[in-house]
């Protein structure tokens, strides 16, 4: 058993069917026994199931016949057409069902030596940030002979059936699946980062240019070995009501393929392009189609040549697989499900990400600094008291991904607790050599919100430019409990560390070396009218923010006299009478040049709005005045924990 894989109510696979083997019998998995229990939590829903071996629904069970296929199977009566969806992408990518079904040779039935089949299955989930093995018995629910809920298309195959049940005792009973996203199953089965889309929302049925992008950016991750589901949002119809095209609502629906068609001379007059951007999609009850343009049987396809229909694999069957122009798609489909599978190797043609992952929780307490559930922003008062997290930008500009993860709540349904939070996260620019909670919104920027959703992820992009964030997930209300994992993206590592403490540690040294009596913040936000250091007229300015023995510096603006600065610095303060010094100097090749400074007490009970303040040569207040003036905000409070 590999270290990195966690067994599910300490069940070990090989142990088990080991012991089956030796006393002669099949196994019968206590954890998730063949009884009404784990078919439903409510004791109204139980009707007549009969738990059967698959050995006694056909003679010659398999887990796989002929491999693996999104058409293998069809959802049952359970209202989980998400996992079913969910279980199509999957099959799409051999080597990622073979990570959520191990050696699954070596489960297969054996005809030969029948004597080494034990009725005992195991697969894997990558569950709340680390993969999880799942042990099951091949007792499966029916009704008159034949499965009632997940089924393959082939009488005696059983991989969809057995997996079903591997996640529902995951979620403690079949019951608890009924109703989901797609996007929750394929982070389970792969460990993606899930987003979610809101076609109507974005108008991308409308706006063709974020149509193209949205086409990109989903060809780019099916390419890449990501997922994508779909569906039709509800609102004022009733669920599973189909609409004039075909199409079912409330349902959702996988994408099995994505590109673009070549079009023949036949058909270049009628849609006056030479490729069409395409999309293949699959129902989950293996019927129902698309019956607009580009549907099975449609004239489109009449005029398309047999080889160009053999490259798209189009059948003419009602197999619950069609095709639809990527505008069609746009227009009638309302929510997108996107499950990117982030590349971390090194070993790779494709862009290679750093990772990082941490695990937290909002935690309500009444004490204010020790309260880790404050809401969201709208929340002013309490939108502090959250997790913080801190990362560093190193690079001049970097793509960010953000994924936060709720753990799963479906094994709290019986108690009647099973929905999702309503979760997001900020993140905000802050002083460059932050090291403590913050406490005060005030000089900080705020920028990128994400999505605030009840889906068991939220996800973000973000290009950010070089600093140091803060990085702060929340409920949307406050004083709600639960756990999450958090998971950063970027090209470069970011050091993503949480902030637990409020302020400096007193140390046995402080009564030797001294101890912080105050805290200041300085935001230098610009300057004007620097004296010109070149022959165009420009200057290459940046600031150097001295306090006491410490001293910050920022990054270079070039060619301007009159530089947007926005650096932000934060000192903990020893001697509250020395001043804090603001210098301006000019890059150069060999020795940078001093342009000015400004001295600031930044006392207590100094004002605390934005000043501009005159440039002067070295030698504090009194030193004579040179070009130009310097914007700064400083705010100074004897309270460690203020700001």
């Amino acid at each position: 058993m590999s270290p990195s894989v966690r067994l599910f109510q300490d069940q070990q696979y090989h142990e088990l069917k080991g012991q089956c083997l030796q006393q002669g019998r099949l196994f019968e998995d206590p954890e998730f026994p063949a009884s009404a229990e784990s078919l439903s939590y409510d004791p109204a829903a139980k009707g007549e199931v009969e738990w059967k071996r698959p050995k006694d629904l056909c003679e010659d069970p398999h887990l796989l016949v002929d491999g693996m296929s999104s058409h293998d199977f069809h959802q049952g009566k359970l209202g989980n057409c998400w996992f079913v969806a969910a279980c199509s992408c999957l099959a799409l990518r051999k080597s990622l069902w073979q990570q959520v079904i191990p050696d699954y040779n070596e489960q297969e039935w054996d005809p030969k030596t029948p004597r080494k089949y034990a009725g005992i299955f195991r697969f894997r989930f990558w569950r709340f940030g680390e993969w999880t093995e799942v042990v099951v018995d091949d007792l499966l629910p029916t009704e008159n002979g034949q499965l009632i809920y997940c089924h393959s298309n082939v009488r005696n195959e059983f991989w969809s059936a057995l997996l079903e049940k591997a996640y529902a005792k995951l979620a403690g009973s079949y019951q608890a699946l009924d109703g989901g996203c797609a996007a929750e199953a394929l982070v389970d089965f792969t460990g993606a980062v899930a987003e979610s889309i809101d076609l109507a929302e974005g108008k991308y049925g409308e706006v063709i240019s974020e149509q193209m992008k949205l086409f990109e950016d989903l060809m780019k991750v099916h390419k890449r070995g990501g997922f994508i589901s779909c569906s039709i949002s509800s609102p004022g119809r009733p669920s599973e009501a189909e609409t004039e095209m075909g199409l079912v609502v409330g349902h959702a629906y996988s994408v099995t393929a994505i590109g673009k068609l070549r079009l023949g001379e036949r058909l270049l007059f009628s849609f006056k392009a030479e490729k069409l951007f395409m999309i293949r999609l699959r129902n989950p009850w293996g019927k129902k189609e698309w019956h607009g343009a580009w549907s099975d049987s449609s004239e489109e396809w009449k005029k398309v040549s047999d080889s160009e229909r053999k490259n798209l694999g189009l059948t003419v069957e009602n197999d619950g697989e069609f095709w639809m122009t990527f505008e069609d798609w746009c227009k009638n489909f309302t929510d997108v499900d996107i499950c990117r599978t982030v590349n971390t190797s090194y070993f790779s043609l494709h862009k290679t990400w750093e990772k990082e992952m941490m695990y937290g929780a909002w935690v309500k307490h009444p004490e204010p600094l020790l309260n880790r559930s404050g809401g969201c922003f709208d929340n002013r008062e309490t939108f502090l008291q959250n997790p913080q997290y801190l990362f560093d930008v190193k690079k001049a500009e970097d793509k960010v991904l953000v994924s936060l993860q709720q753990e799963d709540r479906r094994k709290y349904k019986k108690e009647g607790k099973g929905d999702n939070i309503t979760i997001g996260f900020e993140i905000l620019k802050v002083e460059d050599n932050r090291r403590y909670r913050l406490h005060k919104l005030t000089v900080q920027e705020r920028v990128a919100t994400s999505p605030y959703s009840n889906t068991r992820s939220v996800f973000l992009r973000r290009t950010l430019p070089r600093g140091r964030y803060l990085l702060i997930p929340t409920t949307y209300i406050p004083g709600v409990p639960t756990k999450f994992i958090l998971r950063l993206y970027t090209d470069v590592p970011s050091k993503l560390r949480e902030l637990k403490a409020d302020k400096p540690k007193m140390m046995c040294w402080s009564l030797l070396c001294g101890y912080p009596r105050g805290v200041t913040q300085i935001k230098v936000h610009s300057a004007e009218g620097l004296q010109k250091q070149d022959r165009s007229g420009g200057a290459d300015p940046y600031v150097l923010i001295k306090c006491e023995n410490q001293s910050r510096r920022s990054l270079v603006q070039h060619n301007t006299t009159s530089p947007i600065f926005n650096t932000q610095v934060i000192f903990y303060r020893k001697d509250m009478a020395s001043p804090v010094t603001i210098q301006v100097w000019n890059s150069e090749l060999l020795c940078d040049r001093f342009l000015g400074q400004a001295v600031l007490a930044a006392a207590p009970g100094a004002p605390r709005g934005q000043q501009r303040l005159r440039l002067r040569g070295r030698g504090g207040a009194a030193a004579a005045e040179v070009p130009g003036h310097i914007s700064v905000t400083a705010l100074c409070s004897e309270d460690l924990a203020e700001l």
